[in-house]
Parts: structure tokens; C-alpha cells; sequence
């Protein structure tokens, strides 16, 4: 089977997008497949004949309607009133065996109107840590964007002097509607299209909702993106962007540029490369959650309630609700990896408690929560190892273990995993495949697709950096 077009934004959000054809790339060359998302998605082996044709811009899949997606957005809290894609293209939506909607998107595939400047192309290194983080985040159950390929072009692209091997990758999302989409219109006045685009987004991602109920959109959407970035600090993730542009609305992790996880737990942690203040630092994503959706409560206000002064009024008091929100979908994921028995309203700072005795050690976030499973066994040293001085632990765990489940260790170890993206190994394995060696790649790949699985046999992919890597710091690729 291939794929089952049905192209609505293109024919319902006028004004929205310019239609654009990809670059044809000269060599396409594929250099990975996601087989298992390509079955979900009722793709059959053909598309992955086609793959590197199709993927790298070389040629136009049947049923498609190539579109660059117009979006505005904050970035690094400046606002830009028109953005898009500008190396980016959205072959069109893809209707799965169950009757979902997904968009099909090339990143990497060539200059559009938005390019601003930019050759609108991308190397093979950033476009497979996309493929690489994504697929970690869709294994650890986290609400992610997919890459269903890679696809080398043949063509050279410069970075910083360097002469690199280009690339495209081809996205799988819910939808690419993003809080940028709401401000393109809204800071062109376009009522009429804003409202289309409104009913767009609650026909697709919130069909329960009745068509114009801005508030309950605003509600949904606060949900999702509590949850989303709740769990994002629950595995020591770091976006690096969290620019209004790349908050998708579906409550999907979108655009993997400068993002990495965090090793030794350290609140301040910052890997992109451009985030010179601290900005989108771990500690500060929840805050930038709450500033965000105050962006999109400002495109959305005059649907909150026909008088403006009770309209303004609803969404500073949703505004307002937001870190609740957060706290309690924060707690919730604590409790499910400190392995808590029911709910108690201590957990909460149970958790902080455990993140003060901490602070300050060097003690690597993912060894920590999961050699909790070895404290649950009464096997202290493999956790307290971790720490430079464990007072201040050993002081906590006679309390966390008065809230343990019975079953506590499976728990712990089903909750937290063993293996992510370590950072040194995802440089391993681009530099590699930058070279033309795919295999530490693959290696990396299907380590990270197991995340919760036992250590025992790949230990190498369990372990922090070694001694004198770093600082680590990542770039957007443009």
C-alpha cells in the first residue's frame, strides 16, 4: 500500500501556505527506513522502493500537494511576524489503516518564499539526530513528531566553512498547527482565516469540542503541553528552542535542533548554541510552557467571551492555573518513577527533596532514578556511588521507602530507563555517518529503541560521558 492523500489544508487554510515544490535532489541515496512506523502507517514496501526518490525531493509521491506552511512566532522572546518554512515541505496528509490524519513533511528539501536568506537545505548530521532523538522520545512514550527516513541528496552543503553532506528527513506529525500558526494570523488581523484555522485545529486534534469554542481549545491544549513538558523533565530533556514556532498544538515534541539530555542533574543546564542567556535552560521550560500559551491565549481572547473585559479576565485566570496545571502533571510522572504507592499529598515535595540531595553532586539524572530499583532491593552502593556526598540521600530514602509500592523495583525499572541518547554517543555516531559509516548509527538506534530493557550486555550505552567530554553544545543546523 502507498500512501492515501487527502490534502485539507491545503483545500480548508487558504492563505496559510504557499505552494512549493521540494529541490530535486541529484543522488538521493537512503540512508535509513523506519520500517515498524511505516506498517503502522499501512505503508507497504513500496514506499520504501520509492523512499529515497520521494524523500529527498528528487520526486513528487502521487496524491501530494507540496506546500511551505506559513507561521509566525517568538523566538528567544523576540517576535517575528512571519517565519514559516523556510527548508521545509508538507508532501501532504496521510490517512493510516485507523482513519488518522498525519502529515507528511520533508525537512532539509530546498529554499521556499520563508527561506529568508537561508539555502533552505540541511546536512546529514542534524537530520539524522532528528531521526535518532525522535524515535528515543517515541520509545520512552513521550508525545513525539516521527522520522520515517533519511535520505542523503548527493549535494554538498556549508556549515561553518565545512563542506558536509546534505540530507532530508522525512517527518511523520499529528499536525505541524503550532502557536506560530495562530500568530501569523493573528498578527495580520485575518479574522475570518484565524477562525478557520481555529476550527481546523478543533476538528482535527479535539473533534469533541464544538466548532469555535476557543476556551476549551485553550483548555486542551494547556493540558497536553503540561503533560508534555512534565515528562520531558521526567527523562532530563532539553529542547533548546522552545520558541512559539515549535509548541505543535497536537501536543507532539516538534523540531529536534539544539536539544540533548541532561547527564549530571544540574537545574541550569543549556546545550543549544544560540541560547546564550539561559533562556530554554531545563529548570526554565516550565516557565516558558506558561509563557507560551499566554502567546496563543492572546490570538484566542476575543473568542473567551463577548465582552473584553470578562474575556481578559478568563484568560488571566487560566493563565494564571497554568503552573498548577504543570506542578500536578509533574508530580504524577514523579510518582510514577519514584514507584509511589497510590497518591499522598506529600509526593510532591518528596520528589523536591530528592532533587535538593542532588543539586550539586554531579549525580547523573538517568543512573540515579534507575538504580532506584537497586535501593528498592535494599543494594545501596550502586545509587549512592553516584553522589560526591550521599548525606543528604541516605537521609531521604527511609521516607521514600515508606511510600513504596510493593512491587517497587519492577516498577522503578518499567518507569525509568536505562539507555538514552547519551551525548557523546550521538556525536559518535553522527561524526561517523558524516564519514560514511552508518554502523555506529544503527548500533545507537536500536539501543535507544529499547530504553527500559536490562543493562546487562550494553553497558556501553548505559555510562555517562567519559572524563573531558564536553561542554556539549548543539546547533540548529540552518
Amino acid at each position: 500500500m502507498t500512501f492515501r492523500f487527502d490534502n485539507s489544508w491545503a483545500r480548508d487554510l487558504p492563505g496559510s501556505f504557499l505552494r512549493q515544490v521540494p529541490d530535486r535532489a541529484p543522488l538521493p541515496e537512503l540512508l535509513v527506513f523506519n520500517r515498524p512506523l511505516a506498517i503502522d502507517l499501512g505503508l507497504g514496501p513500496e514506499v520504501e522502493a520509492q523512499a529515497a526518490a520521494w524523500f529527498s525531493g528528487a520526486e513528487v509521491p502521487p496524491g501530494a500537494e507540496p506546500l511551505a506552511l506559513a507561521y509566525a512566532g517568538h523566538q528567544f522572546g523576540g517576535f517575528s511576524p512571519q517565519l514559516g518554512d523556510g527548508r521545509a515541505h508538507l508532501l501532504g496528509e496521510h490517512i493510516g489503516p485507523d482513519g488518522r490524519r498525519w502529515d507528511i513533511q520533508l525537512k532539509g528539501s530546498g529554499r521556499t518564499p520563508f527561506s529568508r536568506g537561508g539555502d533552505g537545505k540541511a546536512a546529514v548530521g542534524p537530520m539524522l539526530r532528528e531521526y535518532l532523538i525522535s524515535e528515543a522520545m517515541a520509545a520512552l512514550g513521550i508525545p513525539t513528531t516521527r522520522s520515517l527516513a533519511v535520505v542523503a541528496t548527493g549535494e554538498t552543503v556549508w556549515r561553518d566553512g565545512m563542506a558536509l553532506p546534505g540530507a532530508v528527513v522525512a517527518r511523520v506529525a499529528a499536525s505541524h498547527i503550532r502557536v506560530g500558526s495562530f500568530q501569523f494570523l493573528a498578527a495580520r488581523g485575518e479574522d475570518a482565516k484565524l477562525r478557520a484555522l481555529l476550527d481546523y485545529t478543533i476538528a482535527r486534534h479535539f473533534p469533541d469540542l464544538a466548532p469555535g469554542d476557543a476556551l476549551g481549545l485553550f483548555d486542551a491544549v494547556a493540558v497536553r503541553q503540561a503533560r508534555l513538558i512534565a515528562e520531558w523533565m521526567g527523562v532530563g530533556f532539553i529542547h533548546g528552542v522552545m520558541n512559539t514556532d515549535n509548541m505543535a498544538l497536537s501536543g507532539e515534541t516538534i523540531d529536534y535542533g539544539p536539544c540533548a539530555f541532561m547527564e549530571g542533574y544540574a537545574p541550569g543546564t543549556v546545550f543549544s548554541s544560540i541560547d546564550r542567556q539561559g533562556r530554554y535552560a531545563y529548570a526554565n521550560q516550565p516557565l516558558i510552557l506558561g509563557w507560551n500559551l499566554a502567546r496563543l491565549a492572546e490570538c484566542l481572547v476575543s473568542w473567551f467571551d463577548a465582552d473584553e473585559e470578562t474575556a481578559v479576565a478568563i484568560a488571566n485566570q487560566r493563565l494564571g492555573a497554568i503552573a498548577g496545571l504543570y506542578r500536578a502533571e509533574w508530580v504524577a510522572v514523579m510518582r510514577r518513577k519514584l514507584a509511589l504507592e497510590g497518591e499522598e499529598d506529600g509526593d510532591g515535595a518528596l520528589a523536591d527533596d530528592l532533587l535538593a540531595a542532588m543539586a550539586g553532586q554531579g549525580a547523573d539524572w538517568t543512573l540515579t532514578f534507575r538504580r532506584l530499583a537497586h535501593a528498592a532491593e535494599r543494594e545501596e552502593a550502586p545509587l549512592t556511588g553516584l553522589f560526591t556526598d550521599a548525606a543528604a540521600l541516605r537521609a531521604w530514602l527511609p521516607r521514600w521507602r515508606t511510600r513504596l509500592s510493593p512491587d517497587a523495583a519492577v516498577r522503578l525499572r518499567a518507569a525509568n530507563p536505562a539507555v538514552i541518547p547519551r551525548n557523546h554517543l550521538v556525536e559518535e555516531a553522527l561524526t561517523a555517518a558524516t564519514a560514511g559509516d552508518m554502523e555506529p548509527f544503527a548500533a545507537l538506534l536500536a539501543e535507544v529503541q529499547r530504553p527500559f530493557a536490562p543493562e546487562a550486555g550494553r553497558e556501553r550505552f548505559t555510562l555517562p560521558a567519559p572524563t573531558g567530554f564536553g561542554p556539549y553544545v548543539t546547533f540548529c543546523g540552518t
